[in-house]
């Protein structure tokens, strides 16, 4: 019989009756566990990821049984596959359509770096155009990779500041990409 498991609870003041803690922690494990993805799949990565959503993996457990195909509907961008430079803008507009806060997820060694196309026409990796939060290597990356990568995901997302999209350091992270 499968076991299961809770989300572990953020620290706090614990009594009969009460729990107490600090708001943006309660955020935190709330976005955790109800992340959209915009899933941008352009090859056989992207068939990993089907693979991913598919009964044997159930990326659903974690709070991410909606897909969302629209950016200003989705707060996790997974990239995943071959990126042509021509797609690069198209990718960048997607990322600029999406809400804050918002997340990317590079799926692949292509997304990664390029992967074996070392050509004029093939994005050496899509942090030449967006900021990315985690990097999930392989060629194609198993569904356990993708999992895992989303984990991270989950864990940068409960564990971040409330504030950190407005730091000084995130804007000159934006310049630095001419995003405004």
């Amino acid at each position: 019989m499968a076991e299961l498991t809770v989300t572990q609870k953020p620290q706090g003041l614990e009594g009969e009756g009460f729990f107490a803690t600090k708001l943006g922690d309660v955020i935190g494990l709330a976005r955790a566990n109800s992340i959209w993805p915009l899933p941008f799949a352009t090859s056989c990565c992207g068939i990993e990821f089907m693979a991913t959503m598919g009964s044997n993996y159930d990326l659903a457990r974690f709070g991410m049984e909606r897909m969302s195909f629209s950016p200003r509907q989705a707060d996790l961008l997974m990239v995943m596959g071959t990126i042509s430079k021509k797609m690069g803008p198209i990718l960048r507009q997607v990322y600029e359509q999406m809400a804050e806060p918002k997340w990317v997820l590079s799926v692949g060694a292509c997304a990664c770096s390029g992967g074996i196309f070392d050509s004029y026409s093939v994005l050496q990796g899509i942090d030449k155009v967006i900021p990315v939060d985690v990097y999930v290597p392989g060629c194609p990356p198993r569904p356990e990779q993708i999992i895992d990568g989303i984990m991270r995901i989950q864990d940068l997302v409960k564990d971040e500041s409330l504030r950190r999209r407005y730091t000084e350091e995130y804007r000159t992270l934006l310049e630095s990409y001419n995003i405004s």
